[in-house]
């Protein structure tokens, strides 16, 4: 399953050559596709290399280019040697992305062999865990978790910490599925809601197959999971997400009761060590069990300071009160240990979950599945777009660690001469190359977004000069439009008239220009990889500076899953 361990004398010399390697052809990673005619990215490109490249069918861009694994490459013409090279290089840095384990091709299906069967329902899932559940998902949750599963009984854990949690879809898996304690921490409430929502529905579905089956056995209590609404703030200490995590078990202590017809949310609400946690439970119906789990909250309530509010309500109110609150001394002591977990934690969130690893002594195993690379903080671009902003001012405990960035991790990285990743860079590896080459393959009209949108950026610019990379957003079904109907709903879209006229013999000549647009991009793609790889052996060696090895598992089918990498790290015993 894992990868070859790199010694750390590799780790640091695969890094020099990425640096040297990006930093030389960073004028293709850093361009945009949309500035094509704009800024002529055509003559950009070597002379030798145009007239080689410019006349490629797409399944020859596929095979020739993109593809790294394809055996038979056929030469329409002599390719020059820096051609050849940069090909061979970018794919001999990228780390391996398929699993060897599963291949990721069946039959000539890109889908798992779990959905051969069934396209939209994994055979090797559960039934009770894929309700709601997208195929991707079903995939992610059962490799993932069942890796989290090896990691507890490695280092000896039942907890499990999953950040980033969204629905829970995870979460439920680890919990009911393998029988592991989990808190899940998610910034969103809405999701919050719905995970908790889930919860009841798979647990109302587990009663009613007992009943079926006469079983009178019920769900152990530590197996029901805890939801937090919560932000994990990168630049808060590990002790405030301890904190953060202790004061989620005192607002909500017993399991959440099956969801039922009729339902009435509580929560409750908590200021610890500068983050929200919010708590939600459901109750049922009857008159008892609502007393019941009413009776519990308010306990809860007294210890935590906490007020509850009905659904109606639209915030949280805080009590005044400040009996039983937890000082952040008390809610470290004796805190069990536990495997941290992400599965996609966008931007900064994956960095910080490997800070939060290194140095809070209660994680003991981690495993990583980034995502949003373009999101990722850097000493260039400290607050990129779509960076999420703290919901309050920094403290000084926060302002002691604002020198950390997303991007590099380690001291070696950050000394390499070329380290540097823009944010389009990092913004390209976010790309599913596997789903660009089965474009090609297909030569599906999709391939004619990037030209249609490279065009209308120039008669947005003939316009407006100053109007540059507008967010058109995406445009429904735009490949089988005419490129006049496109233009139309794009200029509208940057308030720009409709109507507006455009050159019908300039029109022509950059839509036979197509072909060389796929081309550019391609190239750029075929960066995409390496920038992906530089990222996470920069958290790799992060982890070695710290005393801890790791291991970079291509868990995911890349076809199904794109950012399909999972970094795996635990601690010896006395780390």
């Amino acid at each position: 399953m894992f990868t070859t361990r790199f010694t750390a004398e590799q780790q640091r010399e695969l890094a020099k050559q990425l640096a040297t390697f990006l930093s030389q052809y960073s004028h293709l990673s850093d361009s945009y596709i949309i500035e094509f005619f704009t800024e002529d990215l055509w003559h950009t490109l070597p002379s030798s290399w145009q007239p080689v490249l410019q006349d490629l069918s797409y399944p020859q861009i596929a095979d020739l280019l993109l593809d790294a694994t394809h055996e038979d490459r056929r030469y329409p013409s002599v390719w020059p040697l820096t051609l050849l090279a940069f090909r061979a290089t970018a794919h001999a840095l990228a780390f391996p992305r398929e699993s060897r384990s599963e291949g990721c091709r069946v039959g000539g299906s890109v889908k798992p062999k779990e959905f051969l069967e069934n396209h939209s329902q994994s055979s090797l899932l559960g039934h009770i865990f894929r309700k709601h559940v997208k195929p991707k998902k079903q995939h992610e949750i059962r490799k993932l978790g069942t890796l989290v599963k090896q990691l507890c009984e490695q280092t000896d854990c039942n907890r499990v910490v999953d950040v980033g949690s969204g629905q829970g879809h995870l979460t439920r898996f680890l919990s009911f599925g393998l029988g592991l304690s989990v808190t899940a921490i998610e910034a969103d409430p809405t999701l919050v809601t719905m995970a908790s929502k889930f919860d009841g529905q798979l647990v109302w579905a587990l009663e009613k197959e007992k009943q079926k089956k006469n079983c009178s056995s019920h769900i152990p209590a530590q197996n029901f999971p805890r939801h937090i609404a919560g932000w994990v703030n990168p630049k808060a200490s590990w002790e405030a997400f301890i904190g953060q995590l202790k004061a989620a078990d005192h607002v909500s202590e017993g399991p959440p009761t099956p969801s039922g017809p009729s339902k009435k949310k509580l929560r409750g609400s908590v200021q610890q060590g500068g983050l929200h946690v919010v708590q939600t439970s459901y109750a049922r119906s009857d008159s008892n069990s609502q007393e019941s789990e009413l009776s519990k909250q308010q306990k809860s309530k007294k210890m935590s300071g906490v007020e509850f509010i009905d659904e109606k309500c639209c915030s949280c109110i805080h009590s005044d009160s400040h009996e039983g609150v937890y000082s952040e001394e008390d809610s470290l002591q004796g805190y069990p240990n536990f495997v941290l977990t992400g599965l996609h934690a966008c931007g900064d969130l994956s960095a910080t979950l490997l800070r939060h690893f290194v140095k809070c002594p209660h994680v003991r195993g981690i495993t990583s599945v980034a995502c949003c690379y373009m999101k990722i903080t850097t000493k260039e671009n400290p607050t990129p777009p779509g960076l999420v902003i703290p919901p309050a001012p920094p403290t000084l405990d926060q302002e002691s660690v604002q020198s950390e960035f997303g991007y590099p991790m380690s001291s070696w990285v950050s000394g390499l001469s070329g380290h540097q990743l823009s944010y389009k860079a990092r913004e390209g590896a976010c790309h599913a190359v596997e789903d660009y080459v089965r474009r090609l393959r297909e030569e599906s009209e999709l391939l004619r977004s990037h030209c249609y949108r490279a065009m209308l950026e120039t008669f947005i610019r003939d316009t407006r000069p100053d109007l540059r990379r507008a967010g058109i957003q995406t445009i429904k079904k735009s490949h089988l439009l005419p490129f006049i109907e496109y233009a139309r709903l794009g200029l509208a879209r940057v308030g720009l008239p409709p109507e507006l006229p455009l050159d019908l013999g300039r029109v022509e000549a950059m839509l036979k220009e197509q072909g060389r647009v796929v081309v550019y991009f391609s190239l750029s793609l075929l960066l995409a990889p390496v920038v992906e790889t530089m990222v996470l052996l920069d958290r790799m060696i992060y982890l070695q500076e710290n005393g801890v090895n790791s291991q970079l598992v291509p868990l995911f089918n890349p076809n199904f899953s794109p950012r399909n990498f999972v970094l795996v790290a635990l601690k010896r015993f006395g780390q």
